[in-house]
């Protein structure tokens, strides 16, 4: 199945983006030349526009055209040299000049522009017909007052000029239509295409979503007419390889003159050449029903008055539209499919005797064909029966392309859920309800597009699945309906907490269309899911809202379904009550963003990974951005960077300890400098979410359902073997391997230097594609799936895309010049800082005092922090903070773990690190991504080197608040403060350029 999917893979996407490409030429403007009595005549059911309006709208086709009507011959031609006209309708009764003449002198002007005879009996037709002469006519039809005609006339021009491009592009089906008489073609014409149309719309209601069956409508069959045997025989031998069908009358001209024989002789060459392709002999005279029988030809009398419904007959039964009927070789009816999928379904308990029947006649073929879906079809062609050593083999066969197909037609597709067609084997990407995907989701949908028009990404690395998560989106009027029924508005409001949002929303009743669909949902997916938030507002440009909604994981495997479904209902709540807690309304009053006005989407999303003992994670979970705001060495800031972390990426957006190295420059990892580095800055803590034993109560509140675990813990399972490295006491120094005794340390050296898989090569080809696509600096979350078996060839190592936003670099603003003498005033100095740009209003400073500084006690100074923001966030006063490690660290160890909600109102943040305190930037985290997003400084001192900060001018100015570990102070002129994102320097100094002085 593997193999079949890459075979289609790109087949199948230049398949679909193909039929952008088709139907080219479409007419929108019509000029209609007419006496006045005959516009009457036209008109008097109704105007000829509306008409045609009303039978596009009626058979959901596209964009009809504009008709204008002129009186006048000599008008028409005046009008024609100012305006284009895709085509021209006359009637026959004009003042000026006859329709000939007419038609002439359009094809003087504009050669090529068809013109259509629309006469109103036959003595008008056989008047023209006479006149040799009259080539400016294109083609004549009668009018019977049926408006069906002019939909008719107007597509089948569209597929005269169409065909050779659409042919050449997409392989679309040809039929030929052969008929003399314009009496009967007229009628003949707009049965055959309302049918096709009618039939086309019947197979594609289980489209994907409209623009799919809108694309897979460009490719249904074209009709060609013809009015002589010469003509008929041109187009079966231009379009021998793509047709459809054939439906001929027994009676035309053949070599100038009416042949009674020449409907029989054409069908008899054409079932010769190719016995299998349907064919129908119409006409008036019964007696050539038994010359249709002698070549296998369906026949239907022109004088029945069941014609439409012996028409439809013949589409159905011949040309594959309708039910695929499973027969057995004496006919006998033993199953139907009504799609491809159920096609699917059944086969495996179809008969032997009814596979080889229908294999034998081309049936699979001719079924799978009418529902435009050519490169299968032509597949199943160009195989025969004694292919196969028996009809099971062409079973297998049969099923695994058409489970191909399927699960390629969802690519880059958001559909529509369908609680009664939903199948997870084969859906990637399903929406439940009408409303917006919001930001997250809408991000993935596009990751997943992106992937399935970037087929050269696949070809480049065919040993690994490149793919988004399975994904359920459930719309933001999930959301709306919730809410509202639970009248739970009022909770956007300041001054609610969060545990009393969080009771009130788990207190509230889904509404039941929504509950249908996810218990529908759950009943065919046993993976663990991650049940996301996704924001109208999250991931929008340069407001990343990150990490400020909840997050659930569900091991999905209690043996009990009411048990899981209560458990993913449970999360949902969860992540609906996060959009009104505190640190996204402290965030959206600092983007301006009226936060009364966000709802939230949800995505249901198989996770990343495989299991391990009583453990799920993935091997490998990062973060790569376009900019690298601390470039080393010969690393630039657009090389980029990227951290990774075996296990659950909370790892590094949470901003633990991980692993951080430049895709152009891997060898290059500055925290790995030395043995003592490596021992000291590896990581030793991974997240996995327990899958047992099976719990029916699961807490939430602990890290989303996730277990921090140590690296020695899983040191026997199979990513801990495959990505660390072993550490040597006695000899100091650390092997390339994780097979030999002793402290295994994560070094990711086989991945990173002996590249058992390519992820610095992914991960560069991923920044180009991503920012080219946003057309801007990118973020993406990845994670990764090595397979253990690595001598499997049928077992393949998976890169999942979890996330793409758009992200801020320091580049492109204001120049920023700091001069040598104020850096010697300034009273902080740092060449490692975030930001760009010069700040002149910040007169308070909140800072830790360091001789209280307990690296125990982060939690309580995060709080302190926090009350002290409300105060000055009343005041409307922004602050420079400092204190000592990582702000915004989940590791109360490595620095403070404040919250937005605590900091909501700070304009520089000051970052200190000692040889205690020293942890690495943590670019990739959420409280990094939100920071950078509003243009708040970070600046980094780090002592020991040119970074200064001067303490004993801080200590000298008098507090306005001071807590046990907190001193709040206000200078009397503001700072000035100077940020140079080229060089990553930094200065604050007093107005002026003077250092606060201790006078």
């Amino acid at each position: 199945m593997a193999s079949a999917g890459n075979q289609f893979a790109s087949e199948f996407y230049a398949r679909f983006k193909v039929f952008h490409e088709l139907m080219a030429f479409k007419i929108r403007e019509v000029m209609l030349v007419s006496s006045p009595y005959d516009a009457f005549i036209l008109e008097e059911d109704g105007s000829l526009a509306s008409r045609i309006i009303n039978e596009y709208s009626g058979l959901n086709l596209s964009m009809p055209p504009r008709v204008t009507r002129v009186s006048s011959p000599r008008d028409a031609l005046d009008l024609l040299k100012q305006k284009r006209f895709d085509l021209i309708i006359t009637m026959p009764h004009l003042e000026e000049m006859d329709p000939c003449s007419l038609g002439a002198a359009v094809k003087e002007i504009h050669p090529r522009l068809p013109v259509i005879l629309l006469a109103h009996n036959a003595r008008d037709v056989l008047q023209y017909e006479r006149n040799l002469l009259c080539s400016g006519i294109d083609r004549v039809f009668v009018w019977c007052g049926n408006s069906d005609l002019l939909l008719a006339i107007v597509k089948n021009v569209e597929d005269d000029i169409n065909v050779d491009a659409d042919t050449r592009r997409a392989m679309v089906r040809v039929l030929i239509l052969v008929e003399d008489s314009p009496l009967y073609r007229s009628s003949f014409l707009p049965l055959i295409y309302k049918e096709i149309v009618k039939q086309t719309q019947n197979i594609m209601e289980a489209g994907l979503n409209e623009e799919h069956r809108l694309l897979l409508m460009r490719a249904r069959p074209k009709i060609l007419l013809a009015e002589n045997y010469e003509q008929a025989m041109a187009l079966y031998r231009k379009y021998r390889s793509y047709l459809f069908a054939i439906i001929s009358d027994a009676r035309f001209p053949r070599d100038g003159r009416l042949n009674n024989q020449a409907g029989f002789r054409f069908l008899s060459r054409i079932r010769e050449e190719i016995p299998d392709l349907p064919l129908l002999m119409l006409s008036s005279d019964s007696e050539n029903r038994t010359s249709a029988a002698e070549i296998q030809s369906v026949f239907i009398d022109k004088n029945t008055a069941n014609l439409h419904g012996e028409l439809r007959d013949f589409f159905l039964h011949h040309l594959g539209f309708g039910d695929f009927v499973f027969r057995m070789p004496d006919g006998t009816e033993i199953d139907r499919a009504h799609n491809l999928r159920t096609l699917k379904e059944k086969l495996p308990h179809i008969p032997d005797a009814s596979i080889t029947y229908h294999a034998d006649r081309n049936h699979f073929s001719k079924w799978i064909m009418s529902r435009s879906e050519i490169l299968l079809a032509s597949k199943f062609r160009e195989v025969q029966t004694r292919d196969f050593k028996d009809a099971n083999e062409i079973r297998s066969y049969i099923i695994k392309n058409v489970q191909a197909l399927l699960i390629w037609q969802q690519k880059g597709v958001v559909a529509q859920f369908n609680r009664h067609q939903f199948d997870a084997e084969i859906m990637d990407f399903v929406k439940v309800g009408s409303g917006s995907l919001g930001g997250k989701a809408r991000g993935l949908a596009f990751m997943s597009t992106l992937l399935q028009e970037s087929p050269d990404i696949h070809e480049k690395y065919p040993d690994i699945n490149i793919r988004i998560p399975k994904s359920l989106v459930i719309s933001t009027d999930g959301f709306e309906d919730f809410v509202s029924r639970n009248r739970l508005r009022h909770l956007v409001d300041d001054g609610c907490r969060d545990h009393a949002v969080k009771a009130a929303f788990l207190g509230g009743v889904m509404p039941e269309w929504l509950t249908e669909d996810l218990r529908s949902f759950l009943a065919q997916v046993e993976k663990p899911l991650c049940v996301r938030s996704s924001s109208r507002l999250e991931d929008a440009h340069f407001q990343p809202y990150a990490g400020l909604y909840e997050t659930c994981m569900l091991p999905n495997n209690h043996p009990d379904f009411a048990v899981r479904f209560d458990q993913l209902l449970t999360a949902v709540k969860r992540v609906y009550a996060s959009t009104y807690y505190e640190g996204p309304k402290a965030f959206s009053k600092s983007t301006a963003n009226p936060h009364s006005e966000e709802a939230m989407a949800v995505i249901v999303q198989e996770v990343s990974g495989s299991p391990y003992d009583d453990f799920f994670y993935p091997a490998v979970s990062g973060v790569l951005q376009s900019h690298n705001f601390y470039p080393v060495s010969h690393m630039k800031p657009e090389d980029g960077i990227a951290h990774i972390a075996l296990g659950m990426g909370k790892t590094v957006v949470e901003g633990e300890k991980s692993l951080r190295f430049s895709p152009k420059f891997p060898g290059i990892q500055p925290q790995f400098s030395s043995i003592d580095e490596i021992l000291a800055n590896s990581q030793r803590y991974f997240y996995a979410l327990k899958i047992r034993p099976a719990c029916q109560h699961i807490d939430f509140e602990r890290n989303s359902n996730l277990v921090r675990r140590e690296i020695d813990d899983a040191e026997t399972e199979a990513p801990v073997r495959m990505l660390a490295s072993t550490y040597l006491p006695e000899e100091h120094r650390i092997r390339d391997s994780g097979v030999f005794s002793g402290p295994k340390i994560l070094t990711f050296a086989s991945i990173l230097k002996h590249r058992i898989f390519p992820l610095p090569e992914i991960l560069t080809d991923f920044l180009e594609l991503g920012r080219k696509a946003l057309g801007c600096p990118v973020e993406i979350e990845f994670a990764v799936n090595l397979s253990s078996d690595r001598g499997e060839k049928e077992r393949k190592d998976d890169f999942y895309f979890l996330q793409m936003r758009p992200m801020v670099s320091a580049q492109g603003r204001m120049d920023v010049q700091i001069t040598e003498e104020e850096v010697d005033r300034a009273f902080l100095v740092s060449w490692q800082s975030l930001g760009n740009g010069k700040e002149e209003d910040i007169r308070d400073i909140v800072y830790v005092k360091p001789e209280a500084f307990d690296p125990g006690m982060t939690p309580r100074v995060a709080e302190e922090v926090g009350i002290l923001n409300a105060a000055l966030l009343k005041e409307k006063r922004g602050y420079l903070l400092a204190g000592p490690g990582r702000w915004g660290s989940s590791d109360r160890w490595l620095g403070v773990p404040v919250q937005w909600r605590h900091i909501s109102g700070v304009r520089a943040i000051v970052e200190l690190r000692n040889e205690n305190l020293r942890a690495d930037p943590s670019q990739g985290s959420h409280f990094f991504q939100n920071i950078t997003s509003l243009g708040i400084y970070y600046i980094t001192i780090t002592e020991g080197t040119r970074d200064r900060f001067d303490w004993e001018l801080l200590n000298g100015l008098p507090s306005v608040h001071e807590t046990p570990y907190l001193r709040h102070v206000r200078l009397s002129e503001p700072i000035c403060l100077k940020a140079d994102g080229r060089s990553g320097r930094c200065i604050m100094m007093r107005q002026g350029g003077r250092g606060i002085s201790r006078g």
